[in-house]
């Protein structure tokens, strides 16, 4: 099969030592099958759906063929899961194919998800189940949506074999997209072995791929730090604001490009409470809503101890430079959260009180179990004139006492009387970061049964559909904006793995 048109690979990472990674090819698949192909996503990249979508594109996706330019290798890393320290883990159902450059003269990995086991597996299967797969192409095409840095899926095709879990599941192969694969567990895994020049080796292809404008910094390495710790402060707080959990953020989870990755039992809240989790296997609330961005903080402690080698060759002075820039974290990523939250609220966010109105509003909403999404964009459709305050039981319906909700309401409408924006200005800027639509969990859990267990893909389509375009209402589509009936309420999530 000729396939000059499917990738131009240009493969930066397989230019890397070989103790980066392990060179091996897929493992074919008995009958593949394209269900979904992200045409859009494809565009960006260059790439032609319709050759994508043809014999070649779907024997690449489900790894029965190797494209010509291809290098497909398992990334090898390391990691903290759940705060323990694990000295190997690695690509185990996931093989990187290749980089191509974007439109935008980007390089991104293609990377082929469920591909079969590698030296990585562990005694896994390396394979994947539909039901995840579609789980992941759902969530990261919604959070592209909602403008949140995230790792995107091209394609889906199912394998025509089972997956063995706690039942036999129908198989599938995701195609993940990345602007990089690297991860803080990558660093780690050379820092454990105190293997200085990979570490180096590491950075600098980071700094390249990621943060060229390091290269110009007096300490490239310094400036690649706080550009990782500036990245993943921003992207915390846009996880916080649209009340995403990630639900698994261990060191290996964590990118150093900034992009959410690995979506696993990840969920979106609906009744606002600090303390919520869902993952099935987050017992102790370690990676609940509220504690992320202090897990963001303890994960990039961990990225700094990496680089302490390549700061400076006297150790006291790397680890005080390192210190300064994680330090610094609590007021990036505060920073970032109070701006995001003010412009929720339609404020211009430069005033303490403006911060300390929004922190008051998700007080209210914990004590009286308000839905985040609802209350946000309710808040959007209101008036910010006094003698329209009858117009706000849309909103103040939603708290458990709806009381709670007036006093607050006099203060935030005085604090848009001081900013002299008129109401039609300030709702379509409120209505541009406060989103109609989210993946409620019950919805993403129906779609998944209906493709997983009952062969129909429609409900997944159509969700698909409303979420990528989150802050428009449309006609029709009112259940896609309500949270679940209390037999509909999603207790935990999992990995799938």
């Amino acid at each position: 099969m000729a396939d000059t048109a499917l990738f131009e690979f240009d493969n930066t990472y397989a230019r890397m030592p070989g103790r980066f990674f392990s060179k091996l090819p897929p493992t074919p698949v008995a009958e593949a099958r394209l269900l979904l192909l992200n045409e859009n996503l494809a565009r960006d990249l260059g790439l032609d759906p319709d050759v994508l979508s043809g014999e070649i594109g779907v024997s690449t996706f489900a790894g029965n063929y190797v494209p010509c330019g291809a290098e497909p290798l398992a990334m090898a890393y390391a990691g903290h899961q759940f705060g323990n320290w694990v000295p190997q883990l690695g690509d185990g159902r996931a093989i990187l194919l290749g980089e191509v450059v974007g439109c935008d003269g980007f390089h991104w990995d293609i990377q082929l998800k469920g591909a079969g086991p590698t030296p990585f597996s562990r005694m896994g299967d390396g394979r994947a189940a539909l039901g995840p797969v579609l789980r992941e192409f759902l969530i990261s095409e919604a959070m592209h949506a909602l403008g949140i840095p995230t790792t995107r899926s091209l394609a889906v095709v199912t394998t025509g074999e089972p997956v063995f879990r706690e039942r036999p599941l129908p198989g599938a192969v995701l195609t993940r997209v990345a602007r990089s694969h690297v991860r803080v567990g990558t660093f780690q895994f050379f820092a454990a072995r105190q293997d200085s020049e990979a570490l180096r080796v590491l950075a600098d292809h980071v700094i390249d791929r990621l943060v060229p404008e390091a290269r110009e910094a007096d300490n490239p390495y310094l400036a690649l730090l706080e550009g990782v710790v500036e990245r993943q402060s921003k992207l915390i707080a846009s996880w916080l604001l649209v009340s995403f959990i990630h639900g698994v953020m261990n060191t290996d989870n964590m990118s150093v490009s900034g992009e959410t990755i690995d979506y696993g039992p990840c969920a979106f809240m609906d009744w606002f409470d600090p303390a919520t989790v869902y993952s099935s296997i987050d017992r102790g609330g370690r990676y609940s809503y509220g504690n992320q961005p202090a897990i963001g903080m303890w994960n990039l402690s961990r990225f700094a101890q990496t680089l302490l080698p390549l700061l400076d060759n006297d150790p006291k002075m790397a680890l005080a430079m390192a210190q300064q820039v994680i330090e610094g974290y609590s007021d990036r990523y505060r920073d970032a959260f109070a701006k995001g939250l003010a412009r929720k609220l339609g404020l211009a966010g430069g005033r303490d009180k403006d911060a300390q109105l929004g922190h008051n509003l998700l007080g209210l909403m914990a004590d009286n179990r308000a839905d985040f999404t609802r209350t946000f964009r309710g808040l959007s459709d209101l008036s910010g004139r006094i003698e329209f305050v009858t117009e706000d039981r849309s909103v103040r319906d939603l708290f458990d006492d709806p009381t709670a909700f007036d006093s607050w309401a006099e203060q935030w409408r005085a604090g848009l009387a001081k900013q002299g924006l008129n109401d039609e200005e300030r709702q379509a800027a409120m209505r541009l970061v406060n989103p109609a639509y989210i993946p409620r969990n019950h919805l993403v859990e129906r779609a998944l049964d209906s493709a997983e267990n009952q062969g129909d893909l429609a409900p997944c389509l159509e969700l698909l559909e409303v979420l990528r375009c989150p802050y428009e209402i449309r006609d029709g589509l009112d259940r896609y904006a309500k949270p679940p009936r209390d037999d509909e309420i999603v207790q935990a999530t999992y990995c799938g793995t």
